[in-house]
């Protein structure tokens, strides 16, 4: 699997993107060989498991130039790094705890030539700053997440959603979104992508109504 899977999917993409992603699968390689952010076997489906699932997140919400994105509990940089590259013109930031992860963010930002990804060596509520959209790949329970995130969001309409958040889940999820008492969007992912690795995984997104 290489560039071409994103291609199918994402057929509007500049030759420079296409170029961004065919040098993610090189440059994850070779950054996982040193401290592993990806698990072997993954690895082989890098573009399928990682890289257009961290994408389905574009099949829902489109960011409009200027958003700002925060990506919490980055780990290796997904999803923030492949829709970092599918939307040059918005701001991203990367958050993780754990510095060798930011390592490996950093390092691959920089071999892809993206620079509209900052990542960030913290936890997500020392941050202090207010973004349109939070987005994470099943960090945690969401009724723990939501308090992480909830502080970090500001009102208003970014993209094609209003802000809120955006999270990669599988399995059932209906009891513990139901524990967060808020009313959650749920998108198949296994009707955007012809892939049985898709058939449980869903983006749920929530839009932000606090202050």
């Amino acid at each position: 699997m290489n560039s071409q899977l994103i291609k199918r999917y994402f057929p509007d993409i500049t030759p420079h993107q296409e170029e961004q992603f065919a040098r993610l699968g090189e440059l994850y390689g070779e950054w996982n060989a040193r401290i592993n952010v990806v698990s072997r076997k993954d690895m082989e489906h890098l573009y399928t498991r990682h890289i257009l699932h961290s994408l389905s997140i574009a099949k829902v919400c489109r960011f409009k130039a200027g958003a700002k994105v925060v990506d919490i509990g980055c780990g290796g940089g997904f999803p923030s790094v492949p829709l970092a590259i599918m939307f040059p013109d918005v701001e991203f930031v990367g958050v993780d705890s754990i510095g060798k992860k930011i390592k490996v963010v950093e390092g691959v930002a920089m071999g892809a030539n993206i620079k509209n990804l900052r990542a960030v060596n913290s936890r997500a509520e020392q941050l202090g700053e207010k973004f349109d959209y939070v987005v994470s790949r099943a960090v945690t329970e969401m009724s723990k997440f939501m308090p992480w995130a909830w502080v970090l969001l500001r009102r208003g309409e970014a993209g094609t959603l209003r802000n809120g958040i955006l999270y990669l889940k599988g399995g059932d999820l209906a009891e513990e979104l139901a524990l967060t008492r808020r009313k959650w969007d749920i998108y198949e992912i296994g009707s955007m992508f012809d892939d049985e690795f898709f058939e449980t995984k869903r983006v749920v997104y929530t839009p932000y109504d606090g202050k």
